[in-house]
């Protein structure tokens, strides 16, 4: 890699990408909306669009492994924040929870991450090329021809790449990911070159470079472009990368990573104006696109209206405990 410069990496322009203010909801009459849902194992984010296809909302929240808590959360935040006044037009739901989401919400569409991602950001850039889409636990790459899917992959095996990766090494460096790992990043004048392997070994180059006095800035500018080398490697590997990139997925909101992607690149990397909650806008669009004559969502109260019975499995010797999940039709 010619950026590359013995130990260390050439320093990175970071430039601050703040997100985009939502849209201002209506304060008289009946809120019209879709509604759109993306369950992951790390975030379930929710997004409301108006029929003209405006953000009104769009809610953040971590799944912590209990998806029905985390959806039911984010219903709670729209009553507060919208109240009764909400008529929802359409449901739809994405991400690796969404079959959970479907019976649980009454969604009137099922579409997978990848469908979603591309249709939230051909959106915002019909001339999008290229795809970088980097979550939690995974990442995707999606190679865009004419508003279709060209390509795509998706990495779930190694987390090196990802957010919790990025998140676990700024906690073990005591700062905060937010704000402060970038901050500190683009005061690095030398970055710390850690290389691009799994999650133990990253791990390790992190703890020996400690040891040998690496600084704190040159550590978290190191890991920005870790990340993006492993991306760049182990996601894309080798496939084609496009003039027009939307850079979406709660990553994306990292500015350092994103100045350590045009660096490697020589290029612009575009962020989606709301990286965080890019596919629950994709599912969104979806559901507005082919909207249903009479929506199946179930309302608000769709997380309360329910019970959970638990069982050990007979079907072989492991007997795993199986959560059932009952809702009211």
């Amino acid at each position: 890699d010619p950026k590359r410069r013995g130990s260390t990496l050439a320093p990175l322009a970071v430039e601050p990408s703040p997100a985009a203010p939502f849209d201002p909801v209506p304060t008289e009459g009946p809120v019209d909306a879709y509604l759109g849902v993306d369950v992951g194992s790390v975030s379930t984010n929710l997004v409301l669009l108006s029929p003209d296809g405006e953000v009104y909302e769009g809610i953040y929240l971590p799944t912590r492994g209990r998806p029905i808590e985390a959806i039911g959360q984010g219903l709670d935040i729209i009553r507060d924040r919208i109240g009764e006044k909400l008529h929802v037009l359409g449901v739809a739901v994405t991400g690796s929870g969404r079959h959970l989401a479907t019976h649980l919400l009454g969604a009137d569409l099922v579409k997978n991450e990848i469908t979603c991602q591309l249709r939230g950001a051909v959106e915002i850039a019909p001339d999008v090329d290229t795809i970088f889409e980097i979550g939690g636990q995974d990442a995707k790459y999606i190679h865009v021809r004419e508003g279709r899917i060209e390509d795509f992959v998706m990495n779930k095996i190694c987390a090196a790449g990802t957010g919790s990766f990025l998140e676990e090494q700024a906690d073990h460096l005591g700062v905060a990911i937010v704000d402060e790992f970038s901050r500190l990043a683009a005061a690095s004048a030398a970055p710390s070159d850690l290389g691009c392997q799994c999650t133990v070994f990253m791990h390790s180059e992190v703890v020996a470079a400690q040891r040998r006095g690496t600084s704190t800035p040159d550590l978290c500018a190191g890991l920005a472009c870790s990340v993006a080398h492993n991306y760049l490697d182990r996601v894309v590997s080798g496939r084609p990368i496009g003039r027009s990139i939307m850079f979406q997925g709660g990553v994306a909101n990292n500015p350092s990573v994103v100045s350590a992607f045009q660096q490697i690149l020589g290029t612009s990397v575009r962020v989606h104006p709301y990286a965080k909650v890019s596919g629950a806008i994709g599912a969104a669009l979806l559901v507005r696109q082919a909207p249903p004559t009479t929506t199946s969502f179930r309302g608000l109260d769709a997380c309360r209206d329910r019970e959970v019975k638990s069982f050990a499995c007979e079907a072989c010797a492991n007997r795993c405990q199986v959560n059932q999940i009952l809702v009211d039709r």
